[in-house]
């Protein structure tokens, strides 16, 4: 009967753990593939917190199978020491490696937050690209006030360069988040923060907003195309012949009306104070 019952028990957990995998292979792996230097540095941080961790984690895995094992109920060959309380070796290694662990982690998070502040300009030969990004209700709106264009939902970036994103939000908190060129950031009503990215290859990636904030939230995603510079000059002399322009604040406030899956939509011309009296009015 208990053998019976510990087949059962086997049959469960290997269904549990065959469910499980499956679940996860819909799971993306975007910042594992990175297009960009800033993603880069971040993979190379998750991987090696893996492995460090994997020193502790492993570990304790194998004991907890070799110990229920070992030490099951019928196991007759099995040392019985009911006295036994104390070993110096299993207290070493239950502190010294977590100790070792928690410093070198301590070392590797100080040194990459600075490293990879949002703020800090990234080192380039190219002059870099300023992209104004507004979210609201639920769409990303994006000025590039060098060009005098804006655009809805979509953004081209030519690579090798880097982009200095300002953000502020006309609506809730939202988060900025491109996984495959970098880190998340807030975005906030009445306030501007930017994060500076760059990509290293063409290709086309997506970004949303990875915290919630209403019912379109899930909507709320934008395609990022990553041009060659040529490519990138012709996009946006495609975008300035739109007929549509944002010329006032008032034109922003109709653009912005709440709406869910708004398509991809050009702005020939802007304000060029429309970033500023978005973060001023809010």
């Amino acid at each position: 009967m208990k053998n019976s019952n510990f087949k059962n028990k086997k049959s469960f957990l290997f269904f549990i753990t065959l469910i499980s995998t499956i679940f996860l292979s819909g799971c993306s792996s975007t910042i594992m593939h990175p297009k960009g230097k800033i993603c880069e540095e971040q993979k190379i941080i998750i991987l090696s917190s893996i492995i460090l961790m994997s020193v502790v984690v492993i570990p304790v895995i194998f004991m907890t199978i070799f110990f229920s094992i070992k030490y099951r109920e019928n196991n007759k060959h099995s040392i019985y020491l009911p006295n036994w309380s104390f070993s110096k070796r299993i207290e070493l290694f239950c502190w010294i490696f977590p100790i070792f662990i928690v410093l070198i982690l301590s070392i590797l998070a100080w040194k990459t937050t600075h490293q990879l502040d949002p703020y800090k300009k990234i080192d380039s030969l190219e002059k870099k690209i300023v992209i104004q990004a507004i979210s609201t209700d639920w769409r990303w709106i994006f000025i590039y006030p060098e060009h005098k264009i804006a655009t809805i939902n979509e953004i081209h970036i030519p690579a090798h360069v880097p982009i200095e994103f300002n953000l502020t939000s006309h609506s809730v908190m939202n988060s900025f988040f491109i996984p495959s060129l970098g880190g998340q950031i807030y975005a906030m009503n009445g306030m501007r923060t930017k994060i500076n990215l760059i990509s290293d290859s063409v290709g086309i990636t997506e970004g949303f907003s990875s915290s919630y904030s209403g019912s379109g939230f899930s909507d709320m995603k934008f395609k990022v195309v990553i041009d060659s510079r040529s490519d990138f000059d012709r996009w946006v002399n495609i975008v300035q012949k739109s007929k549509k322009q944002m010329k006032s604040f008032r034109d922003f406030q109709e653009v912005s009306l709440p709406s869910t899956k708004e398509p991809i939509i050009y702005f020939s011309e802007v304000s060029p104070k429309l970033y500023d009296q978005i973060v001023s009015r809010n």
